[in-house]
């Protein structure tokens, strides 16, 4: 099972190297193959669609096929498939269909991982592996970062392409190999997603997974490039420290609240004060815009730190579920979490691209941040009326 769980992390951590790096690819993308800004967000927001979407079948084949052949299959086709046709792309439709089978691909992997903390390991123990895991995977964020755009600069973006599948298709096999499907209780009772959905305590839940991962999400995967490029003219070097900073600050955060939530006695809170932290940072950049590359770069990092909730909003919904609907829960839950960062970057570059005609880009930049913010409030308002535990 170790090195099974051990494949499972280094898949996840190509899952988020991939739903991040296309902020570093941005500028060769746009000038190769003439990708706009709104090319660009839709892309991104097709890998967070599809991967959104799958969380329903891959919900479903977890309690029903087991996390083996789940994660293997889909990431081996989808992931694997989807980096060949990156490669291949010729303009910006190609990239666009590469993102959502990447999307795919990764749609059963960390929700795999979590099926198995669920079915082996205590309730009380799962807040902190799913920190850990989500936190040690993070280095696939930090690979898309400067590490990544050295790497284009020295072999070029479709030569990166295709070394990313060929690992992506090595991990795949070694999930299939290595991975072992968790026993299930003779007799156990079966489930659905209306069963789930029955249970009101989640309600509140699903809302904050919903607004808490998407702008942190958003911004790291893909406005930071444009951003730092656009309002203080940074290189592809500058671009890539940028989004190198606030991944490392992610994989800091993912640690911090896995320690919060063994330190204090509210996960709710945590998550309430770290979220409503990240709504004033948004607003930041509109209400006193940054002056500087350094000043807003520390911004991101501290976006990036605050913003790392997700494995903490997820503890808090899977004490709520019922053990033979693990597989489900999990799943659900994430469909919330990712389908937000998929609406947020489906919706930003259209809102982008219209605040830009009447107020400027750069300014639209700060307009777009402060919707972040809302967004986020808006969110926090509904998660503050949930259950910190079951009665």
């Amino acid at each position: 099972m170790r090195a099974g769980l051990s494949f499972l992390i280094v898949a996840y951590c190509l899952s988020q190297f991939f739903r991040a790096f296309l902020a570093v690819l941005a500028p060769v993308l746009r000038g190769e193959l003439g990708m706009t800004t709104e090319d660009l967000a839709t892309a991104s927001g097709l890998w967070f669609a599809t991967f959104a979407v799958m969380q329903l079948p891959v919900g479903w084949a977890l309690d029903t096929l087991g996390p083996r052949r789940t994660a293997a299959s889909l990431f081996l086709l989808g992931a694997a498939g989807g980096c060949v046709v990156f490669a291949l792309a010729q303009g910006p439709g190609g990239i666009i269909l590469a993102m959502g089978l990447i999307g795919i691909g990764c749609s059963p992997v960390l929700m795999a991982t979590y099926y198995i903390f669920a079915r082996t390991f205590s309730a009380a123990m799962f807040g902190t592996l799913a920190g850990v895991t989500v936190g040690v995977s993070s280095l696939g964020n930090l690979l898309s970062a400067a590490p990544l755009a050295w790497v284009v600069e020295a072999v070029g973006w479709r030569e990166t392409l295709w070394i990313a599948a060929a690992f992506t298709g090595l991990i795949a096999v070694g999930v299939l190999a290595f991975v072992r499907d968790p026993a299930k209780p003779d007799g156990e009772a079966k489930g659905s997603f209306l069963q789930l959905l029955r249970i009101r305590a989640l309600w509140p839940i699903y809302v904050g997974m919903l607004v808490c991962y998407a702008p942190t999400a958003g911004i790291r995967g893909l406005w930071i490039s444009p951003y730092v490029s656009d309002v203080f003219g940074a290189t592809l070097q500058q671009i890539g420290v940028a989004t190198l900073a606030m991944g490392l600050a992610m994989v800091a955060g993912n640690f911090l609240y896995g320690f919060a939530d063994r330190l204090f006695a509210s996960r709710k809170l945590t998550v309430l004060v770290g979220n409503a932290a990240v709504a004033l940072l948004c607003l930041s950049f509109f209400l006193l815009p940054p002056v500087s590359y350094a000043i807003s770069v520390a911004l991101f990092v501290a976006i990036g730190t605050f913003g790392a909730s997700y494995p903490a909003v997820m503890a808090h919904g899977r004490t709520f579920l019922p053990h033979h609907l693990t597989g489900r829960g999990v799943s659900l839950m994430n469909l919330f979490g990712i389908g937000g960062a998929g609406v947020i970057q489906f919706a930003s570059g259209p809102i982008h691209g219209g605040l830009s005609t009447t107020m400027g880009a750069n300014v639209a930049y700060g307009a777009l941040f402060a919707i972040f913010a809302a967004a986020i409030l808006v969110g926090l308002a509904a998660y503050a009326f949930s259950k910190e535990r079951p009665d």
